[in-house]
């Protein structure tokens, strides 16, 4: 009996805890976790929607909320590595996070908030003292544009100036990401400049970009990379793009006009209240029909510039493939310690892993 309580503990040990598996990203991750040889425990607060996903696939579940602090000690306890995917991440990551360290556990999550990466690398300290990894961003935010980051700094290794630009044909938005976006209503832009993120006016600079599939107009927003590929490249000033109609962007030289409304709670809740009245976000065959778009450009002070792009899934396909990629190198001791970006962890190269990727200098 003794033999076999000590397997079953090795066993849960090198597992790892798939929290906010009943949303839209999460269920994606847990329904294609098997390809990649791995059996999350499944976790979240709503028993209702985990355990018909957990007999579905036959996984074990668990259930918590971030606020019961000794109950999530226990189960961090009982796994390896936590993918944490249960957003607005300002609102979720830091009790994750402080968990983790309080466990041993490796932290992973799928943001592309500014404010959380930030957060997170305050922690950087802490994680090394417990030889786990911090790695928020393992998904479409940010792996794609941080590793066309690393990747053109490697092209041009003085380069002082880094744009990114993504964008997507078809598929469409998850009903957490439209909260997230929904939580950002009239707070603005942001870009790094000389090594300071500096706040700016939300698309305060607008153009059109060939993504080699197609050229599209993509306009400035506080994108994760803003503080990520600083980390990942010291390059001191990034803006970061993405795709979206001329006519917005004309429409936001307006927004200090009525910013102060869209902070409103009025206002949010009732842009909340019709996300969550839509489809949870696209369906398989809206996401297998769509691509996700990727362009960087990089120049030094003597004007010299090197551009790329690159092409992959739909955002939310490439998330799961990712996360789960980068999962299984946790697990397979593969990390280095300490708050991580994933292109500073594990190369340029990291988002080639996933399938139906292509990277091209211009």
């Amino acid at each position: 009996m003794v033999t076999n309580f000590t397997l079953y503990i090795t066993i849960v040990k090198e597992s790892f805890l798939l929290y906010g598996a009943n949303g839209y990203t999460g269920q994606l991750i847990a329904k294609l976790a098997k390809s990649y040889g791995l059996s999350p425990i499944l976790g979240g607060r709503n028993e209702s929607k985990i355990r018909p996903l957990a007999e579905e696939l036959k996984l074990p579940y668990r259930i918590i909320d971030l606020n019961e602090t000794e109950k999530l000690h226990h189960i961090l306890s009982e796994v390896k590595v936590v993918l944490h995917t249960a957003g607005p991440f300002n609102h979720t990551a830091k009790q994750m996070i402080e968990a983790c360290i309080a466990t041993n556990t490796h932290y992973l999550d799928i943001t592309g908030e500014i404010g959380v990466f930030e957060m997170a690398k305050r922690s950087h300290k802490d994680a090394v003292a417990k030889n786990i990894t911090i790695m928020p961003g393992v998904g479409f935010d940010v792996v794609p544009t941080d590793c066309m980051a690393l990747f053109l700094k490697n092209k041009l290794p003085d380069a002082i100036n880094l744009k990114l630009a993504f964008a997507s044909i078809g598929g469409g938005y998850s009903h957490g990401t439209a909260i997230t976006m929904a939580e950002g209503l009239g707070e603005g832009g942001a870009v790094r400049e000389d090594g300071k993120i500096i706040s700016k006016p939300l698309g305060h600079k607008g153009r059109w970009i060939d993504f080699g599939v197609k050229k599209l107009f993509v306009m400035t927003i506080p994108w994760g990379d803003v503080s990520t590929a600083f980390h990942t490249t010291a390059i001191p000033n990034i803006e970061t793009y993405t795709g979206t109609s001329p006519k917005t962007f004309k429409l936001l030289k307006y927004q200090r006009l009525y910013n102060w409304l869209l902070k409103t709670n009025l206002v949010r809740n009732y842009v909340k209240r019709k996300i969550n009245a839509k489809p949870a976000g696209p369906n398989d065959e809206m996401r297998l029909k769509s691509k996700s778009l990727v362009w960087g450009e990089v120049e030094n002070l003597n004007g010299q510039i090197v551009q790329a792009r690159f092409t992959g899934p739909e955002g939310y396909t490439l998330t799961a493939h990712s996360s789960l990629i980068i999962t299984k190198k946790v697990l397979n001791n593969d990390f280095k310690i300490g708050y991580q970006t994933p292109a500073n962890a594990y190369g340029e190269d990291l988002v080639l892993e996933i399938p139906h990727t292509h990277r091209e200098l211009i």
